[in-house]
Order: C-alpha cells, then sequence, then structure tokens
C-alpha cells in the first residue's frame, strides 16, 4: 500500500510542479491499446513493450480536460481507499457519481490507464471487479471464517472472488482444467456430473468474455497445479477471441499480461473440422455475418497466429465454410453426447489442437 500511495504522491507532485512553473499539468499514459505498443512472446502472450508510445492527457486542451480532471477524481479516491483500507468495485465508482463520469465505460478504461501508468496491478489499487465467472469441480479451500469450500460436489458452484486469488490453502487432485465459454454448457456440464465421471477435473467459465478475477483464477490454477488447461468455445470467430483473450492476452490489458494469461492453453473444441468429422447436418450450422467475417479476418492476422499452424488451419476450413456452430450443436447427434462422447474421446484421443 506504501508503494501505491508513493506512486500517487508523484504524480501529484509533477502536477503541481507545472502549476508552480506556471505551465499546464499533463498526465502522460502509454497507448495501451495500439498494437505498435504490443510485442507477442510464446511463453506470455501479448505484453507491452518497454519503451511504448504514449499519449498525453492535458489539462488545457477541451478535448482531454475532462478526462485529465477525471483521473485526478479517481487517483483521489484511490488514495483515500488504500491509506483507509476500504475497497470499492468499478461500478461503485460510477456510482458515486454518475453525471460526472457519464459511463461505465469511461471509468473502466481510467482504471486501466491509471494502473497502467503506475505500474501497479489494478487489484493493488483497492479497486475491486464485479466478478460474473463460475468454478466447479475437483477444488477446495478454507474461508477465513473457517469454512470449509469444497466445489467437488455438482451442487456447489463458488462465484469467483477477489479474496479467491491471494489464497495459499488451494487443494486439489484435478487431472486438467476445462474453461468452458458459456454459462449454458457449463450447467449441462454440471447436471451430467462430468467432472467426476471422466476424471477429476477443474472447470471453470467467464459466460463469455472473461472478467478480470476469473482470468487471473485461471492462472493461479495454473501456476499452483501445473496440470493441462483445454477450452471449449463454440466454432465462431467470437469463441476464437475469447479463447485467445484466456491464453494469449488482450491489447489493452497486455501491460499485465504475466498475471494474466496461460500461453498452454489447449484448443479442445468445438473445432471446425469436428463439424464435418462428426457429419453435423449444414441446416444446424449458422451462416457467418459481415461482422463474422471482419472478426476472422483480423484473427488471422495476430501474430500468435503464425506460431500456430494447427489453429491457422482450423480457422482457415471456418473461413472457406463461412459456418459457425454453437457447442449445442452436438445435441443433435444425442442430449448428453457432449459429456458422454465427444469430451472423453477427446481426452483419452488426443483430439485438441
Amino acid at each position: 500500500s506504501s508503494e501505491v500511495l508513493e506512486a500517487i504522491e508523484n504524480v501529484i507532485q509533477g502536477v503541481l510542479q507545472s502549476l508552480a512553473q506556471k505551465k499546464a499539468p499533463v498526465l502522460t499514459v502509454a497507448n495501451r491499446t495500439d498494437w505498435r505498443n504490443i510485442e507477442f512472446k510464446d511463453s506470455v502472450g501479448l505484453q507491452m513493450i518497454p519503451h511504448s508510445t504514449t499519449k498525453q492527457i492535458r489539462s488545457d486542451c477541451p478535448q482531454s480536460a475532462p478526462r485529465f480532471a477525471l483521473m485526478l477524481k479517481i487517483l483521489s479516491m484511490i488514495y483515500k481507499m488504500v491509506q483507509s483500507n476500504t475497497y470499492a468495485t468499478k461500478r461503485d465508482i460510477y456510482y458515486s457519481d454518475t453525471l460526472l463520469f457519464g459511463s461505465q465505460g469511461v471509468v473502466d478504461s481510467i482504471i486501466n490507464d491509471i494502473s497502467c501508468m503506475l505500474k501497479i496491478p489494478r487489484r493493488s489499487l483497492h479497486i475491486l471487479s464485479t466478478t460474473k465467472g463460475f468454478v466447479a469441480g475437483n477444488l477446495s479451500y478454507t474461508e477465513e471464517d473457517g469454512t470449509k469450500v469444497n466445489c467437488t460436489c455438482s451442487a456447489t458452484v463458488c462465484i469467483i472472488k477477489q479474496k479467491h486469488l491471494n489464497r495459499k490453502d488451494l487443494i486439489s487432485h484435478a487431472k486438467f482444467m476445462l474453461i468452458v465459454e458459456k454459462d449454458a454448457t457449463f450447467q449441462r456440464l454440471l447436471d451430467d456430473d462430468f467432472f467426476n465421471k471422466v476424471s477429476p477435473c477443474i472447470m471453470i467459465t467467464g459466460r463469455g468474455v472473461p472478467d478480470l478475477n476469473t482470468r487471473l483464477l485461471v492462472r493461479k490454477l495454473w501456476d499452483s497445479f501445473q496440470i493441462p488447461v483445454f477450452s471449449l468455445m463454440d466454432a465462431d470467430p467470437h469463441g476464437v477471441e475469447i479463447m485467445c483473450v484466456y491464453k494469449y492476452g488482450s491489447v489493452s490489458m497486455s501491460f499485465e499480461a504475466h498475471h494474466l494469461t496461460v500461453p498452454s492453453i489447449k484448443w479442445l473444441g468445438l473445432l471446425p473440422s469436428d463439424l464435418k468429422r462428426l457429419n453435423i447436418s449444414k441446416d444446424a450450422l449458422i451462416p457467418f455475418t459481415k461482422q463474422d467475417q471482419n472478426k476472422l479476418a483480423s484473427i488471422q492476422k495476430r501474430p500468435y497466429i503464425a506460431c500456430q499452424p494447427l489453429w491457422k488451419k482450423e480457422l482457415e476450413i471456418m473461413a472457406a465454410s463461412e459456418l459457425k456452430a454453437e457447442i449445442q450443436v452436438l445435441t443433435s447427434l444425442s442430449q448428453d453426447y457432449l459429456s458422454r462422447v465427444y469430451l472423453p474421446n477427446k481426452l483419452q484421443f488426443g483430439g485438441w489442437v
């Protein structure tokens, strides 16, 4: 906490020095979303280059002055929270003055800019992420009040919380981790008692694009247990994008890549090549939209696809067919095909890329 306070004090000192010299204060932040500032490293994923280009948030420019003021406002809120050892969610910050901030997106973006500018992980700024991810399976730990939590019984689904990320007492005998894109598929696998039937495993879902806590937990579990990590996504550009976020990270959070990515994640399914192999009827597939075409073309150009020849091939199959499929398409073969046939065969015979 003293490191956070000192970093904020240094920023404010810079503002005061500018004012003393009768100069307009400026905040300098890295261009987080510029691909030219991002390098791809096989062992880490997408990470920000050490001397990235920056942008200036000026206090004397009509376009940037409001953002300059909001950054100082949020810096003061963080400073008070760290001093008093209190916490707030991003939503709490937005709702503390909705007229001032204008939208939740503005608050989120400024918090990421501050984290990057101070070179301090967001969770150290006493700002909690509102989480939407779930974890279940062969995992247990003890709550602060002494309550033992065991996720192994299929009725126990734990919402991923910030406090899970600092735990030292996680216990698991899981043989692998399965990241599931959607809540509906996750619930289906729970109903089928999948994680007990095949072999002990930990299942996680970010319920779509994963929030920060879900990504941090996947990384923590991988660090703790060093077990294989598989992903189960829809066979569409959106599913591939989500899997890439878990595996290689996102451009906007590349400054924190070391804590967030798991480059060893394998693509278990649903693979575009599976659709032909399993004779899925074309009537059950969904035609591409223009948005799908653009998303896929953008993914195919990314630096990490070049070093994944098998992924490249799967994306070419998807691009050539211009068809996509949800995981639920497997129910056209039989209601429990996913948990009874598809996943056990894939895991046993190495059907991943």
